[in-house]
């Protein structure tokens, strides 16, 4: 049985201010994140009983047999406020494109940390509000990120139990669900809360996993890879990704640090219809509390076809570059990527299940490749940017891809290895900090519109062939 007996005082959205004004840390000028979103709360619920009320009956497409057949791709069936994906014109988080966050989102030089790069604390505060913080929000918000991203002893003691042999990513997921030990909202459901309430809880808890997040995954780096500072130390100055650079023992390399805090800025929210972000959605719905729910997240994150892409990329990069050297030519490059596709693979990188155009994931990664001179002069990191200007041409020729351009996973691997971080196996669990920022803040959306439970309806081949002969 779960254990639900943890009593929680901090139930009251007022909670973080006595945190923050015990620590000094308040800003008079500022919210705190849980009052911004008990701020835009109502209005998200009057627009959805609008909604309700107005259109409720109005079509949005039909359900063909290949929708059924093809893993519902395409089927408008969810709702999801944090990000909007368009063939055409890419990612949009509450309408803003990645460009404009790097424009408008505080960055680490605006709370005072080494580095340009926006927060992902600023892009967890646009994705819960859909309001851009102020640099004292944001950095407030990095303070109660740090006091609350110690682990429990008892989650360090399940942690050092897994044999170094388990894969990172499971035991990120095991240690996530243990944390249910510790939930405000289950603790809260079993005392008896009403259901406008739920929110509360559910964001408390929300918040206290994407603070542990870091230290779990550093304290699985360490005990598998046996890098790290080994006690997973948190420095209450530093903001979330500052302090897990520390942890993992890059905390004095500027360029990771920064690279880390884009990289999970931006892989944070990719609508709701990927696995990961479905499944927090959907084991939510059941209200289970976040920490059962993004546990069970991490392990879809886990699968080949969808959180393992950077490093099925970097291992083809590296073997092109064995075969063509590190200065090639672009017809060496073209004739590898060609050698790739005769021989039944697929490029990898390339291509996207909704993308039609060029992912502004890959661009933001690319821009960050040409500000710093380590990655402008690395052999690998020019490889795939010479990749991205070829691979297209030959894809287009090829003529079996719907999309021709690169992909996120283009990239972001091979700038983890350039700087140093060689474990594969462990990239995706990087991936798993940064999607929790997208998964958690619509699971305090789903409690807060009170949204069901997730049951759509299945049919066996027998029934579906009867329903057709109709």
């Amino acid at each position: 049985m779960l254990s639900l007996t943890i009593p929680r005082v901090a139930l009251r959205a007022a909670a973080p201010q006595r945190q923050f004004a015990a620590a000094g840390l308040r800003f008079a000028s500022t919210k705190t994140l849980t009052e911004a979103v008990a701020e835009v709360i109502p209005q998200k619920q009057e627009q959805l009983k609008k909604l309700k009320a107005d259109f409720a009956d109005r079509s949005l497409g039909e359900v063909k047999v290949s929708n059924l057949l093809g893993g519902m791709r395409g089927l408008k069936v969810m709702l999801w406020e944090g990000s909007v994906l368009d063939a055409e014109t890419g990612i949009t988080f509450h309408g803003k494109t990645i460009p404009d966050c790097e424009k408008v989102l505080p960055t680490a030089k605006d709370v005072g940390q080494p580095g340009k790069e926006m927060l992902p604390e600023s892009m967890l505060w646009l994705l819960l509000t859909g309001n851009v913080p102020s640099a004292e929000e944001a950095k407030q918000l990095s303070a109660e990120l740090a006091s609350k991203g110690k682990l429990p002893a008892y989650l360090e003691k399940i942690i050092d139990s897994f044999p170094k042999s388990l894969h990172p990513m499971t035991q990120f997921a095991s240690a996530v669900g243990a944390l249910n030990h510790d939930s405000a909202f289950a603790a809260a459901y079993t005392k008896g809360i009403k259901k406008a309430e739920y929110w509360k809880p559910t964001l408390e808890d929300s918040i206290d996993l994407i603070a542990k997040l870091p230290a779990i995954a550093a304290r699985i780096y360490y005990n598998v890879f046996g890098r790290g500072d080994g006690s997973q130390a948190i420095d209450q100055s530093k903001d979330l990704i500052g302090n897990y650079a520390e942890m993992i023992g890059y905390g004095g390399n500027e360029g990771l640090t920064d690279y880390l805090r884009l990289y999970i800025a931006i892989h944070g929210d990719h609508e709701g219809g990927n696995v990961s972000a479905h499944t927090a959605h959907l084991v939510g719905s059941a209200l289970s509390d976040p920490y059962l729910s993004y546990s069970a997240a991490l392990l879809g994150l886990a699968g080949p076809l969808h959180g393992l892409a950077n490093q099925e990329v970097l291992g083809w990069a590296l073997g092109m570059q064995d075969k063509v050297g590190k200065n090639p030519t672009d017809d060496q490059v073209k004739e590898y990527l060609w050698s790739t596709l005769k021989s039944g693979r697929v490029v990898p990188g390339y291509g996207h299940a909704v993308l039609r155009r060029p992912d502004p994931r890959f661009s933001a990664l690319s821009r960050f490749c040409d500000t710093r001179p380590e990655l402008k002069e690395s052999a690998l990191v020019q490889l795939v940017q010479q990749v991205s200007n070829i691979a297209p041409i030959v894809l287009k020729e090829h003529g079996k891809t719907a999309n021709p351009f690169p992909n996120v996973d283009a990239a972001s691997g091979c700038v983890l290895y350039e700087y140093g971080m060689s474990e594969f196996k462990y990239y995706t669990v990087i991936f798993g900090i940064s999607r929790a920022i997208g998964a958690l803040p619509q699971l305090v959306m789903d409690r807060a519109l009170g949204l069901p439970i997730e049951r759509p309806k299945s049919m066996s081949m027998n029934a579906l062939e009867a329903l057709l002969k109709k």
